[in-house]
């Protein structure tokens, strides 16, 4: 469990420096440059993702469960995670993005949301709400940055970004669902 708090403390805290520390940031990547600070950001998040992966996969071998939910409720998790990656797919210029404005934020935390409903062990509740806590924590961050700089979002004409991230985020689903879940982590999201 030490593996996988260390790996969410060091993944999501480098992903919180907006929220914690803007000053900070701009500090440091005046001092490194932009090329040494987004290395340095690269290498902390990509330790933390690889000690959430380890570290989860290794709780999961003795599990604590703190809830159990009826079946019906991993169907529902299932509908929320299509619509996770759906937001996620999406790009600027759609009207998902101009609708949002943090489809990534606002995808990442239904997605963990999602997995709570289906999920009640100790380690689930580390993991994916740390990712919900996360999310409920930067998305009002950014849209009071986004205030602040008088930040807009465009839409491009026609609705081929949309289009795009609803088959994007549709199609990876499926092959979540349907195959690779099961593959991946042992576990189907509907069975």
């Amino acid at each position: 469990m030490a593996l996988l708090i260390a790996g969410l403390v060091s993944f999501l805290g480098v992903h919180s420096v907006r929220i914690w520390g803007e000053s900070l940031r701009t500090s440091a990547r005046a001092r490194l440059g932009e090329n040494r600070w987004k290395g340095l950001y690269s290498l902390l998040a990509l330790g933390g993702l690889l000690a959430i992966i380890f570290g989860y996969g290794e709780a999961r071998t003795q599990p604590v469960v703190l809830w159990a939910l009826p079946f019906w409720s991993r169907h529902l998790a299932a509908l929320l995670v299509l619509f996770a990656l759906v937001l996620l797919a999406a790009r600027p210029g759609s009207r998902i993005t101009a609708a949002v404005r943090h489809p990534m934020t606002l995808g990442t935390g239904i997605w963990a949301a999602a997995h709570l409903l289906a999920n009640g062990t100790v380690a689930d509740l580390a993991l994916f709400g740390g990712f919900l806590l996360w999310a409920v924590l930067l998305y009002p961050v950014a849209l009071r940055r986004d205030a602040r700089l008088g930040k807009r979002y465009t839409v491009a004409a026609g609705w081929s970004l949309d289009a795009q991230a609803v088959l994007g985020g549709a199609l990876v689903w499926a092959v979540l669902t349907f195959w690779g879940h099961a593959k991946l982590f042992g576990v189907s999201p509907l069975g």
